[in-house]
């Protein structure tokens, strides 16, 4: 893919939805057919970025206010952008990454309730316009989200401690902006790891090859 524009791929969903298992058979299955791959993930993938998602995650920052949170988010993004995804993209690499600018909507617009046209402008501006070619939406009742990431390793993280209610506010905030995005597309994260997948490969599969 070098002599052209790579393909940009992000996945979303509550925690729990299992996302991390998809992206890693996207990149295994798209390295097996020849194509390079970046594989990054939100907030987080520079070094820049890692730091800031230090700060969100920690439990002991439980006073920070939602748009410092918002502020911070858009910080590590614009970073990772700018270090990571647009010069992949430009190299013809297929990024794969796991949440962008749909989740900052779902948690600290839906979610929080800060203003949504303002999250918006602010997605915008931090990503210089740049979209997802196609955002795969893993979709999970809450419950059975709290069901698989009991006893998950490494603990609960700041936004993971929210509860339920928090938790099904930013599913219906992905609902809702499923509506609007035709880039999107709807994963009933409730199938099996392999027939999700097997959706997941046919469309990348028919998108690099229009």
């Amino acid at each position: 893919m070098s002599d052209k524009r790579g393909l940009f791929i992000t996945f979303e969903g509550i925690d729990g939805s299992g996302k991390s298992t998809q992206i890693r058979r996207l990149r295994d299955f798209l390295e097996t057919n020849g194509h390079s791959v970046e594989l990054i993930r939100e907030p987080g993938g520079t070094a820049i970025g890692e730091k800031i998602r230090s700060l969100l995650l920690d439990k002991s920052n439980g006073e920070m206010s939602f748009e410092t949170e918002l502020l911070l988010y858009e910080a590590a993004r614009a970073q990772i952008v700018n270090e990571k995804i647009v010069p992949s993209i430009r190299a013809g690499k297929v990024v794969v990454c796991d949440r962008f600018f749909d989740s900052t909507t779902a948690y600290q617009g839906y979610a929080r309730g800060l203003d949504l046209s303002e999250i918006n402008r602010l997605n915008r501006w931090a990503t210089g316009g740049l979209e997802p070619d196609i955002t795969f939406l893993m979709d999970l009742p809450v419950t059975e989200a709290m069901k698989r990431m009991v006893g998950r390793s490494g603990g609960s993280d700041r936004l993971e401690v929210e509860g339920s209610d928090f938790m099904e506010k930013v599913r219906e905030g992905y609902l809702a902006i499923l509506t609007r995005n035709p880039r999107m597309i709807l994963l009933d994260a409730t199938d099996s790891a392999d027939t999700i997948f097997q959706k997941v490969q046919r469309i990348v599969w028919e998108v690099m090859n229009k």
